[in-house]
């Protein structure tokens, strides 16, 4: 089966919410609680999506100001619904930050870093916004390990289709790796960087509630799901129902690792 470029590009914020956003949710408290940073701060959330780590941050981190930068119109709207009191939402990207030098205390990153066409670029641009000594954080799911929901759905696809394999967010996102983070973070310049593995369980009550968000066509999985014609994804259902470890009463238990890193500006 030879297979097109599927998009990346993420645009509307409810399918996003179903698929992974309702675990990011998770992984964004416990982020926060590992980077430590005292209250007071101004902060900054790069590829902020639904708002999902914004609204961490405002619950959990005691802020000064939060901002958020999203180059997609769809998750602004979302993000700015449940958070356009606590925080601002600009249009931009993690390599075109609309703020000034040294304006922010922490920048942060959630599973953002793997899609940024240039991450050096883009460290360099946090690097500019945050005053020194300030915390620059991200996290990226471990596609390549234990993001579970993820690594069955394209082990399954590889199966029945070597080809696929050109699609999986494990071969093609090498920074979901914590060496390859550490070494982007130090080819920036930045100081005291520290890597950690976080995981989140990530249960479904059902077979149909792990399927049906890859039917929602957001995301790479997603996307390469609804390319399928219809008996092809039937065949990709039927393989993951099969492989899935499924308990008695029909849930599945499954976990989600995302591998955090945490940095420090240097003075000037």
């Amino acid at each position: 089966m030879s297979h097109t470029p599927l998009s990346d590009t993420w645009e509307r914020g409810d399918p996003y919410e179903h698929y992974v956003g309702r675990w990011s949710r998770r992984v964004a408290p416990a982020f926060l609680a590992w980077l430590n940073v005292p209250p007071g701060r101004r902060w900054l959330d790069v590829g902020c999506g639904t708002g999902a780590l914004c609204a961490a941050i405002v619950e959990h981190a005691a802020p000064a100001s939060v901002s958020g930068v999203e180059p997609s119109e769809g998750f602004r709207e979302t993000a700015r619904k449940t958070l356009s009191a606590h925080a601002m939402f600009h249009a931009g990207s993690a390599a075109a930050i609309p703020l000034q030098d040294a304006s922010v205390d922490v920048v942060v990153s959630g599973l953002v870093l793997n899609f940024v066409p240039d991450p050096a670029a883009a460290l360099t641009e946090m690097s500019r916004v945050t005053a020194s000594q300030g915390i620059i954080g991200a996290y990226v799911w471990d596609y390549a390990g234990k993001m579970e929901l993820m690594r069955y759905f394209w082990d399954a696809a590889v199966h029945l289709d070597p080809g696929a394999s050109k699609l999986d967010e494990g071969a093609r996102f090498p920074l979901c790796r914590p060496e390859a983070l550490t070494d982007l973070f130090a080819r920036a310049g930045l100081e005291k960087i520290d890597v950690t593995p976080i995981d989140i369980p990530t249960p479904f009550t059902s077979f149909d509630d792990y399927w049906q968000p890859f039917l929602g066509g957001q995301g790479p999985a997603p996307a390469y799901a609804m390319s399928l014609a219809e008996p092809t994804r039937a065949a990709l259902r039927e393989c993951l129902r099969e492989r899935l470890p499924v308990r008695p009463d029909g849930s599945i238990p499954l976990t989600a690792r995302a591998w955090a890193v945490r940095s420090f500006v240097p003075d000037e």
